[in-house]
């Protein structure tokens, strides 16, 4: 069985808007342990079995809460597991992809999202949640960065997605016959906004138009539980592309791995809460 660790990142300090997604971690727990539904996916798997929890990041002591999230994630991947970090704003990205960085010599970020992420600064903060793509590709974080579900791109962002040289497929562009030709280790981050508010309505900042949960994660049907190689259906992963993930991915299970946790994800957003 493919083991997949958790870590709770209760951190929202940079939030523009509203906050909340600092709370997501327990709430989301609380889904995957609820009796109202059942843990067994679509595939043929107990995700309930499947989880290593390293429980949440404490950021009530001194100190620079970045320096403490790129630790304890590097800790957390020690574990030698894929990793899901719950909760916190999307400034988190940043410290969570230095420590990802330093297992892979190449990385490819797949961000689902209704915004890039990309400003230089905002509000003149260089940390804010609206930022942190801008940070992560000027320190090298990343080789290649593919954001999938954007529909709110202004001049500015325009401009910044060109000067990094960013591959963005607009909501509106988006085909469920997407294949993404992935040849690196994957980080994959998801923002809750990058689903149409009617499936995740209580995000900071809901957009109209957005993909929907099956849209974002969609097994392949005729795949057999017991296979060991599985292909996104929506948003497809060609078969031997796409590596193991052994330490970077957000939601685990892609690749050459079970999609083990793929249901597991569906629910997460139930919170409404959660960002990833």
């Amino acid at each position: 069985m493919t083991r997949v660790s958790l870590l709770g990142i209760p951190h929202d300090e940079n939030s523009s808007y509203l906050k909340g997604a600092a709370a997501a971690p327990a709430l989301i727990r609380r889904e995957l342990k609820s009796d109202a539904h059942s843990s067994w996916s679509e595939t043929g798997f107990d995700v309930a079995d499947s989880f290593v929890d390293h429980g949440d990041i404490d950021f009530s002591g001194a100190g620079d809460p970045w320096e403490r999230i790129e630790a304890e994630v590097g800790r957390a991947l020690d574990a030698g597991h894929p990793l899901i970090s719950l909760g916190g704003d999307h400034a988190i990205a940043w410290p969570v992809l230095r420590a990802v960085r330093r297992r892979h010599a190449r990385l490819t970020i797949v961000q689902i999202d209704a915004h890039p992420d990309i400003y230089d600064a905002y509000q003149g903060n260089r940390r804010s949640h609206t930022s942190s793509f801008a940070r992560i590709l000027e320190e090298g974080l990343a080789d290649r960065l593919i954001q999938i579900g954007l529909r709110t791109l202004n001049d500015e962002l325009r401009d910044q997605l060109k000067r990094f040289g960013v591959e963005m497929i607009e909501a509106r562009h988006f085909s469920e016959d997407l294949q993404l030709d992935l040849k690196t280790p994957v980080y994959l981050s998801i923002d809750l906004d990058g689903l149409d508010p009617a499936c995740a309505p209580g995000v900071s900042h809901r957009e109209p138009g957005g993909l929907t949960t099956r849209q974002v994660d969609q097994p392949d049907p005729a795949d057999r539980p017991a296979h060991r190689r599985r292909r996104c259906r929506r948003i497809q992963c060609k078969p031997g592309r796409l590596q193991s993930h052994r330490a970077g991915c957000r939601q685990a299970g892609q690749g050459d791995r079970r999609h083990d946790a793929q249901d597991a994800w569906r629910r997460l957003n139930q919170s409404g809460r959660a960002a990833w």
